[in-house]
């Protein structure tokens, strides 16, 4: 996929229009050290409450993430949990979330008591309340409000009674008439609701209990027997197309159009998987925008597929930013500057370390020419933390501060020089007079530099007046920038 990085930057041009079961997550983050001398089971001691919307609402703010302007139709309670969904949402500001409230319908949440990463139980509080025939009217007459301003239609379908077969179908017609793609997340046995989609996403299972078939993943017949009932299911059914996730198998794409020839299979990457929670909700939205910006099937699935492998590697219903899917896709081909990020999605990704239990450590400079003061630094500060970030002054400080001549290598060399090292986690580039401002953006819990005083060090009071730690590395003498490029000029 030669244009990867182009089709992403798209999505900042593109407008998504998602309707389905909207849901609040709730993870309580705690602490298992004891079993109850009452039961045998497992004292939880909770410490921390993370909330985010969930299902419908988590594919959309996976579309806000990767940068495109999303619509969100859904449904809520007249309670306290919806009033918290739309608090939430109000702090989103690329979506636009409508809902209808309805008093007998209490607003779902599903809530995860997590230990060391462990989800040791979920609490599911909802009732199924299918939407009503007239309620189902008002829905699709606000979906066919929006639906000619938007580039494509997400239905994300919980099957919490919010896309009933009726409104489901009256939403993919509204679509057809106007030319816009449909792609759902699916639920239940019933596909026969999404005639007329352009794409169906079910996982195995789901499409598993959709078909009352057994697939053997260890099977040689494994693929092949998929795509046989695919194409029997999608002649059923009258969907465009299928994709179905297998977990650590990939994915297969099957259309309706030359089933067989027309297949295509991408094995997943092997990736340190934390949490599960909302992946599908990411694989949808990544692939929406990604078809939405006109990428081929093929290319739609490399990049579903690197952000579910993103999400996945992150606790919580999580979302993938544009420049996290960048670094991933930059990954897979083996490229140390997908450790080079910017502020916004460093910070992003850094809040999600710390609440998975590691350590962030920081330092900074110039690294003109990287020298034996600078490796003897890096690995010093690499030993205080367990994720370790450098930021790295850009050309215009340099030329600023440092006078003719520098920076001897430019800001490219020098980020992709300091992502190469094994000890160097995450790289970033910073324009302001000190490191300061970037400090207290990314909070680091330990702080690392060369030859401070803390009197004279800003960051590192600032590190220092949050809770974390001020380190002045010893120096490594008779190593520095300066006396090299000197030496130089004398030659």
């Amino acid at each position: 996929m030669k244009d990867a990085n182009s089709i992403i930057d798209s999505f900042a041009n593109l407008k998504v229009l998602v309707a389905g079961d909207v849901l609040l997550d709730r993870f309580h983050y705690g602490a298992v050290e004891r079993i109850s001398p009452e039961a045998p089971v497992p004292v939880f001691r909770p410490v921390r409450l993370v909330e985010a919307p969930g299902g419908a609402g988590n594919t959309a703010l996976n579309l806000a993430s990767l940068g495109c302007k999303v619509r969100l139709v859904g449904r809520t309670g007249k309670d306290s949990r919806g009033a918290r969904l739309e608090t939430l949402f109000r702090a989103e500001k690329k979506i636009a979330a409508g809902f209808l409230r309805q008093a007998d319908c209490p607003t779902i949440a599903k809530t995860r008591l997590v230990s060391s990463g462990n989800h040791i139980l979920r609490v599911d509080e909802e009732r199924i309340v299918p939407l009503s025939d007239k309620d189902a009217a008002n829905v699709v007459k606000t979906v066919k409000r929006h639906i000619e301003a938007c580039d494509i239609v997400v239905l994300s379908d919980y099957a919490k009674g919010f896309l009933t077969p009726a409104c489901t179908r009256r939403i993919i017609a509204a679509a057809a008439k106007c030319g816009k793609m449909v792609v759902v997340d699916p639920k239940g046995k019933d596909y026969g609701k999404y005639a007329g989609a352009t794409l169906v996403k079910p996982n195995l299972k789901e499409f598993s209990e959709a078909t009352g078939k057994t697939f053997n993943p260890a099977s040689e017949d494994f693929r092949p027997g998929l795509i046989r009932a695919a194409r029997d299911f999608l002649k059923e059914t009258g969907i465009g197309s299928l994709l179905i996730t297998l977990g650590e198998q990939g994915m297969l794409y099957v259309p309706s159009e030359n089933p067989v020839a027309g297949a295509k299979y991408l094995p997943t990457r092997t990736k340190e998987v934390f949490d599960v929670s909302g992946a599908g909700d990411t694989v949808i939205a990544a692939l929406a925008a990604a078809l939405a910006a006109g990428a081929p099937m093929a290319d739609a699935m490399q990049i579903a597929n690197a952000a579910a492998g993103v999400v996945v590697s992150k606790v919580g219903t999580a979302t993938v930013a544009a420049a996290e899917l960048k670094a991933a896709l930059t990954d897979a081909a083996g490229d140390p500057l997908r450790k080079v990020l910017p502020v916004d999605a460093l910070k992003r990704e850094l809040a999600r370390l710390k609440r998975s239990g590691k350590k962030i450590g920081f330092t900074n400079g110039c690294f003109d020419c990287c020298h034996l003061g600078h490796l003897t630094s890096l690995k010093a500060a690499k030993r205080l933390c367990d994720i370790l970030v450098v930021g790295v002054n850009t050309d215009a400080w340099i030329r600023k501060h440092k006078g003719k001549g520098r920076p001897v290598q430019d800001e490219a060399t020098r980020l992709a020089l300091l992502a190469s090292l094994e000890y160097v986690d995450y790289v970033v580039p910073f324009g302001e007079e000190t490191a300061l401002p970037l400090v207290k953006k990314l909070r680091p819990q330990v702080i690392a530099k060369e030859g401070y005083a803390l009197a004279d060090w800003p960051e590192g009071r600032f590190v220092e007046s949050i809770g974390g730690a001020a380190v002045a590395l010893k120096r490594v003498e008779g190593y520095s920038t300066t006396a090299i490029v000197e030496r130089l000029a004398k030659q």
